[in-house]
């Protein structure tokens, strides 16, 4: 594993993660840290182990943007098997149940993925970190318990069928997903499986989109291993919030935690200094733009 060298702290920005399989978010976390040098490493939603793709990473005082950045947009690449059912609705779990799925057509099949799309009613797979009453729900699995969660509104936005392909009892479809956030696309295919009466499980997944940042910007951990670098937090503010430039008077009061004048924008907005600098993250209320949080001084 290769360090960076002692000197100057990283600087502030987000890193755009090309997660490989087999690690958790929280395992890019710790590699980004010895990358980076630095313990100020946080992520912004999560991957399971078994899928790929793009992870938002905060450094240093970025990692104070995370949880403002409106990530609910996300695009994922997969591979749905009806025929089999898993504890885990993925291919990471032993398979529960098996059934003959070859007599489904590309209708039927066509009629149930229209049935998943749009505002829906979802219930996360049972193995996953939902807290239920302070405890996760993996581990209540894991201890035998038995339990219900609440199905919890989502929108898939998009649900594409590609290629289908056809191996005896099974059925291998090849998808691409647009849905909000806490959309469990291993949930997807385990409804999807359910309303055909084969069951079905995700045996692949890649996250191609997370809000405005893509693959097209994403690295692998041995880029960055070779070549640590990141997105400027202006830089990484402009994408993700609408764009406020100040005056000096008002940009040296709000760096000290000062409120603005509101404008006519919903939601946090980025205020940037004469200069360009990104200075806070504020947003209105009771006819003033109250900062959410400071990101100089």
């Amino acid at each position: 594993m290769k360090r960076r060298n002692a000197g100057p702290p990283p600087p502030d920005g987000l890193v755009i993660v090309d997660k490989p399989a087999g690690l958790t978010s929280h395992d890019v976390v710790g590699r980004l840290r010895r990358i980076a040098g630095t313990r100020r490493v946080g992520h912004a939603g999560t991957l399971d182990p078994m899928a790929t793709g793009v992870l938002v990473i905060g450094i240093e005082k970025a990692t104070r943007l995370l949880g403002h950045l409106a990530l609910t947009h996300k695009v994922y690449e997969g591979t749905i098997r009806l025929g089999q059912s898993t504890v885990t609705d993925d291919a990471e779990g032993e398979v529960t149940a098996s059934t003959p799925a070859g007599h489904v057509d590309d209708d039927a099949i066509a009629a149930g993925v229209a049935a998943l799309t749009g505002p829906i009613m979802q219930v996360p797979s049972k193995v996953s970190a939902i807290k239920i009453d302070g405890k996760r729900s993996y581990t209540r699995v894991r201890d035998g318990e038995e339990f219900e969660l609440a199905a919890r509104p989502i929108t898939v936005s998009a649900f594409d069928v590609g290629a289908t392909r056809r191996d005896g009892d099974t059925i291998d479809l090849d998808v691409r997903v647009t849905c909000s956030s806490g959309t469990y696309i291993r949930a997807l295919a385990r409804d999807l499986g359910a309303g055909l009466g084969v069951g079905g499980h995700l045996t692949a997944l890649r996250r191609t989109a997370v809000g405005p940042y893509t693959l097209e910007q994403a690295r692998t951990i041995e880029q960055l291993e070779e070549s640590f670098g990141v997105l400027p937090i202006a830089d990484a503010a402009t994408a993700a919030f609408p764009r406020r430039e100040v005056t000096q008077d008002q940009a040296r009061a709000v760096s000290h935690g000062g409120r603005l004048p509101a404008d006519d924008r919903e939601g946090p907005v980025g205020v940037f200094g004469p200069d360009g600098t990104f200075l806070a993250l504020v947003e209105n209320a009771n006819g003033q733009a109250k900062p959410l949080a400071v990101f100089v001084g």
